[in-house]
C-alpha cells in the first residue's frame, strides 16, 4: 500500500487534475464546464467503482476528488474509504443534494470539504480553489 502525498498532482499539461464522480451525467457535465475554464484538467465518471479503478492505477493521482453523496452503485462516503486505503492524504470533495453534512456525523471516513446542492458555479470555483490553491 502506498501513500501517495499527493501534493499538486498535474497532468502532462501542468494543469491540476480534478476526477468528478457522479452518476448523473448532466451534473458531470456542469461540473467540467464550471471547472475547465479555470485551467483544471478534468476526468470524470458515472460509477464509483470505475473511478476507484482508476484511482488506484492513477500515475500522477488527482489532486483533488469531487464525488456526489448518494450514488447507485457504492456512495461517496465508500469511494473515500476506497481512495483512501491508497493514498491516505487524498483531499475531497462531497457534494449533495439528498443529505446535509450532519449525515456524515457517524462516518469513519469524511471528506475534506462538504458542498451542499444546488450551489452556484461561483461556490463551487471558490471551494476548489481553497482546496488545490
Amino acid at each position: 500500500m502506498s501513500d501517495r502525498t499527493n501534493q499538486k498532482s498535474e497532468p502532462r499539461g501542468g494543469k491540476p487534475l480534478i476526477y468528478v464522480v457522479d452518476d448523473e451525467p448532466m451534473l458531470l457535465e456542469l461540473a467540467a464546464a464550471i471547472l475547465q475554464p479555470q485551467g483544471y484538467t478534468i476526468r470524470t465518471f458515472r460509477d464509483p467503482q470505475t473511478a476507484a479503478q482508476a484511482f488506484a492505477s492513477a500515475q500522477p493521482p488527482p489532486t483533488l476528488v469531487i464525488t456526489d453523496y448518494a450514488m447507485h452503485t457504492m456512495n461517496g462516503v465508500e469511494l473515500i474509504e476506497a481512495c483512501r486505503r491508497i493514498a491516505p492524504k487524498q483531499k475531497f470533495l462531497m457534494l449533495s443534494g439528498t443529505v446535509d453534512e450532519r449525515a456524515l456525523d457517524g462516518a469513519a471516513w469524511k471528506p475534506d470539504r462538504f458542498l451542499a446542492k444546488p450551489y452556484s458555479a461561483h461556490q463551487l470555483i471558490q471551494v476548489v480553489e481553497s482546496m488545490v490553491g
